[in-house]
């Protein structure tokens, strides 16, 4: 393990708002995303996603002629936007007018690779502790599995991350450190990077992995327990979608998942039990060796994986 000093900014974003992505078929994803187990509301040109028992929209999906991340919002305090601000002018944002797929709140730059950002005001979506996971274990004289047809689907509660697609690990890294304020996690190398929240925060915010260029990887969402991580293969298995990687157990972050592709190409991960960073916390950055960076247990992971399909 070693150390990786970057210059740290004074003021940091807190959450992921929402992101949007296009995609060719908005029927298709529908049918996708509600076997995944998300709430979508269908309009006239969009897709708006929610979690069970929550009013965020956490997601807006486009039509348009083929995958592609349209813009990630990140959400800080009134009294940082315009500190923020700041920041992304000194570390070389491009800044863009108000992009028309937004809402005009606060302001909209391009990092390095390309990708449009908006830093806004916006409510914390990332939790203030880790939440506990629900004990498995069993006591003798009970029944502990319900029948199949009767298991619950397994349902996101928040999202927790998203990991993007660069063509320099390293460079997007100083970027969005000197930027928006986030703080390394961990990291393989070259090969990925985990930053989370300065305000307390899962141990993945933004994370940045290599692959030629600009693209989402995938986003994550949070569900209860391994069981529903499990529930969730399942599902989307029943309904069709067979290109899983899990469920298994990351090093980084130490969380539980499940991937699952979509007909397009875009890669869901359910996930449990995130490592959590408490605001100020003394967090030991990892720099792991290849081998030992994308998971601890589980099938081995699919070559179509790591392969960034927006390029």
């Amino acid at each position: 393990m070693s150390k990786i000093d970057f210059t740290e900014a004074p003021l940091g974003v807190h959450s992921i708002d929402h992101f949007t992505l296009v995609v060719p078929d908005l029927a298709e994803e529908v049918k996708f995303l509600t076997a995944f187990g998300l709430g979508v509301e269908t309009r006239a040109d969009r897709l708006l996603l929610r979690t069970v028992g929550s009013n965020h929209v956490w997601g807006q999906i486009l039509p348009g002629e083929k995958k592609k991340l349209a813009y990630v919002s990140m959400a800080c305090y009134e009294g940082e936007l315009e500190g923020i601000r700041e920041q992304v002018a000194a570390a070389g944002g491009a800044f863009e007018a108000h992009h028309p797929a937004g809402s005009g709140d606060g302001f909209w730059f391009r990092d390095p690779d390309g990708i449009l950002f908006q830093v806004k005001v916006g409510a914390k979506t990332q939790p203030d502790q880790k939440t506990a996971m629900p004990d498995l274990s069993i006591p003798s004289n009970v029944r502990g599995a319900p029948a199949r047809s009767k298991a619950p689907l397994a349902r996101p509660t928040r999202m927790s991350h998203m990991a993007l697609f660069t063509s320099n690990v390293t460079r997007s890294l100083d970027f969005h450190i000197r930027a928006l304020g986030v703080r390394l996690a961990d990291r393989s190398g070259e090969i990925i990077a985990f930053t989370y929240g300065r305000h307390g925060s899962d141990h993945h915010l933004l994370a940045f992995l290599s692959g030629g260029g600009p693209g989402l990887h995938h986003s994550s969402w949070d569900v209860p327990s391994v069981e529903d991580c499990g529930r969730a293969n399942t599902q989307l298995r029943a309904a069709g979608y067979d290109r899983h990687w899990g469920p298994g157990r990351h090093v980084l972050g130490s969380n539980y998942f499940n991937y699952v592709k979509d007909k397009f190409g875009q890669w869901w991960e359910a996930s449990a039990h995130i490592d959590y960073i408490e605001k100020d916390a003394d967090w030991t950055i990892a720099n792991f060796a290849d081998e030992d960076s994308l998971y601890l247990w589980g099938p081995d992971m699919p070559e179509e994986f790591p392969v960034n399909v927006e390029l």
